[in-house]
Order: structure tokens, then sequence, then C-alpha cells
């Protein structure tokens, strides 16, 4: 694990942040990396990371399940493929067997309904022998990076980096694991939420996904 980069918090937003994690991943630059974004708010984050170390852009899907009381709380996460994570602590919080598999179906609905929205004329790019960068805005719990690294590792990569602007501590030693590599360029003691480290966290549409992936 690469330890994380002197940075200022919080950033300006996530086009800086992307400026930023792209600088600390600058020896990947030329080697052509598939850089897969999270959706939503990865997606700005991963494609100046894109651009900036010439690679192809596309995205990842996963998407955190929600704890029965609080839907910000991720007790796990599914991947598009149906493959679901769940975390240590979800049946201590109220997330028995029978609520997750009507979360998971729930989520998993969602996330092919974006695949067909985001890339309707293509299939996703294959990542097996490459160099794959998976990016998102921020870890808190790491469920959705999880289920992601997951799901590309699936795919037999080259080598597989996960890459963010920050993340909470329990966070990045559960995706550690996972990766062959992880870039982060904060680790703040007193987390939180990832957007208590933006000026400006809004939130990201769809349409702006879309954009991103055919601009």
């Amino acid at each position: 694990m690469q330890p994380p980069v002197k940075v200022h918090l919080p950033f300006l937003n996530r086009l800086q942040a992307g400026e930023q994690l792209a600088a600390a991943m600058a020896d990947f630059a030329g080697r052509k990396p598939l850089v897969l974004a999270i959706p939503r708010g990865g997606t700005a984050v991963a494609k100046i990371v894109a651009e900036r170390l010439g690679g192809e852009l596309d995205v990842v899907l996963a998407h955190k399940l929600g704890a029965p009381w609080n839907p910000e709380l991720a007790v796990g996460a599914v991947d598009e493929a149906g493959n679901v994570y769940v975390s240590d602590t979800a049946a201590a919080i109220g997330a028995d067997e029978a609520y997750l598999e009507r979360e998971a179906a729930e989520q998993l609905q969602q996330l092919l309904r974006r695949r067909r929205l985001f890339t309707p004329d293509r299939a996703p790019i294959d990542p097996k022998g490459r160099l794959v960068i998976v990016v998102d805005d921020g870890l808190a719990t790491g469920a959705t990076m999880i289920a992601a690294l997951h799901a590309v590792r699936g795919y037999q990569p080259e080598h597989l980096v996960c890459a963010v602007p920050v993340s909470s501590e329990e966070a990045l030693h559960a995706v550690a694991p996972l990766a062959d590599e992880v870039v982060c360029l904060a680790v703040p003691k007193h987390f939180g939420g990832v957007g208590r480290f933006y000026f400006d966290f809004a939130q990201v549409e769809d349409d702006e996904v879309v954009a991103a992936l055919h601009g």
C-alpha cells in the first residue's frame, strides 16, 4: 500500500481531487491503463485520471446495500453480475438474510438499468491482462469498492489498483488485500463521511456519467 500523500483538505471538488490523484500515479502514464470509475461520484475523478495517464475510461458497477434504518450506512454491496458482499456487522445492525436478499435484488436492478444507460452501444471494456485502476471519490466503509475489486479481479487483470483521494483507515485496510496496489492521498483520523473532505460535493447525476463516458 502506498503511503498517503500529503494534501490539503478539503479538496475543492472532484476534479481537483482527480488531478492530485493522477499526479500520484504518474508512473502509470504511457501504460494505457483501463480506468474504471465507480459511479456516480467516482466518474469525475476517474475521467481526469484517465485523461492524465493516457488511459481508457469505463465504469465498474457496484452499489452498497444500505442498512434497514439508514440507507446511507453500508452493510454490504452487490456488483452487476449479482455477486454480494456482506459486512461482518450486517446482522448486528438489523440486516437479516431476508432483508439483504431484497436489498441486493433491488440494487442489482438499478445496476442493470445503469449499464443500459451508460454504455448502451457497447459491451464493457475487458480488463483481462491489463493494468486496471478502480477509482472512487472516497471510501467510508469500503463496501462498494470491495465489491468492485472482487468483480474486476474475476476478469484477470495483470495489475489491479484501487485509487481514491480520501479514505477512512478501516476502509483502506479492508480493500488492501483485494488489490495489488492501493493509492490514497489522505487518511483522516476522524472520518465521518466522504463529503466532509470536499468543498463541493454535489450529487452526480446519471447524465453526467454518460457525458463523461462519451465525451
